[in-house]
This record gives C-alpha cells, sequence and structure tokens, in this order.
C-alpha cells in the first residue's frame, strides 16, 4: 500500500471519529470514541503489540460506521431490542484496508464476551448494565460447541485480550490519548498490510 493509500486510510479514521464526537455509548458513562480512545491506551499500556492496540482502538467502530455498510446504528438497535451487529460491519469495514490481525479480534469481540461469560464463573458479574443487555441481544453465553469452536480460532486469544480491554474503557474520570496519538503505529500497519 503506497503512502497516498495510507494517507487517505488515515483521513477516513478520523472522518469516522469526528463524525460520532460526542455519540452515547449505548447507556455507558463514556461516548464512544472515548472508550475506543481508552480500549487502545489500556492495550497500548499492557504491552500488546501494534494489531491489537489497533483493533483495541477501532473495535467498536462498527456503531460509528454501520449505517454507512447498511447496518442499523446501535441506538435504533439498542431500542429496537436487537442486535447492530458492529462487531462484524466494523470488521468488514477495516478489511478494506487491514489484515486478519486487526479485523479478526474486532469481528470476535463480542463473541469473546460470551465467551467469557461461559468459561470465566465471575465474568458475568464484573460486566456493566448495558454490557449485560447486550449480551442477551448478542445470543447470551457460549455453549459448549460454540465455546470449542471459538477457542479453535487463531485469533481468539486475541479478541479475549481485546474484550478485557473493552469492558476496562468505561471510566469517565480516565481521558486517553486521541487518535492521533496512534497514527505512527496505524501508519505502521497499514504499511506492512
Amino acid at each position: 500500500m503506497g503512502d497516498v493509500d495510507v494517507e487517505h486510510v488515515l483521513a477516513a479514521l478520523d472522518a469516522a471519529f469526528a463524525s460520532s464526537e460526542g455519540m452515547a455509548y449505548l447507556g455507558e458513562d463514556v461516548t464512544m470514541i472515548e472508550h475506543q480512545l481508552q480500549a487502545g491506551a489500556l492495550a497500548a499500556a499492557s504491552g500488546a503489540d501494534d494489531a491489537l492496540v489497533v483493533a483495541s482502538l477501532l473495535h467498536d467502530v462498527g456503531h460509528m460506521v454501520g449505517q454507512l455498510v447498511g447496518e442499523r446504528d446501535a441506538a435504533g438497535a439498542l431500542a429496537a431490542e436487537t442486535d447492530a451487529h458492529h462487531d462484524v460491519s466494523g470488521a468488514r469495514w477495516l478489511a478494506q484496508w487491514f489484515g486478519p490481525d486487526v479485523t479478526e479480534p474486532v469481528r470476535l469481540h463480542v463473541a469473546a464476551k460470551r465467551y467469557l461469560v461461559a468459561t470465566e464463573a465471575d465474568y458475568a458479574a464484573r460486566l456493566s448494565p448495558a454490557s449485560v443487555h447486550t449480551l442477551r441481544l448478542q445470543g447470551g453465553p457460549m455453549s459448549a460447541a460454540e465455546i470449542a469452536a471459538f477457542e479453535a480460532n487463531p485469533h481468539s486469544a486475541h479478541a479475549v485480550a481485546l474484550r478485557r480491554f473493552d469492558e476496562a474503557a468505561k471510566d469517565a474520570s480516565v481521558e486517553a490519548p486521541p487518535l492521533a496519538a496512534h497514527r505512527e503505529r496505524i501508519r505502521g500497519l497499514l504499511q506492512r498490510a
């Protein structure tokens, strides 16, 4: 991918974030953008590789671009008591530019919540009320067959790590670095793609 393409992608990401400024995050105490920035910052602070940091930073982009790709928006889906499938639409949108090391954890982060609820006795008790509500819409805890299939996926460990950053990224007192702080990390991934 050439420099012009990289700049185009960076501009598209900037535009997605700018167009979603102030977007509510489904009953949480942070906005959609604050949530994603916190998740990216948590991943970076943990020493995660660049792909997992970028996946964490962009994991809920499907909520931001869902209507652009023919999906119901998050608020509309929640009001209708249905799943917006933001995990799938976000991964599909990101796949225009990023490889599976970024897109698969994004696609699997809802499945990872279902997995963790099914496999860790105390995980459900740590979910925010909004996350408990969406869990029901997303299929609830995984069955034994779903657990086996999830564990067999080569991206499941990164999806679980992303999910843990996701749940921790809902603190209204935290001001995470802006998207621009991740530009070089994103640029590096795009140039390697």
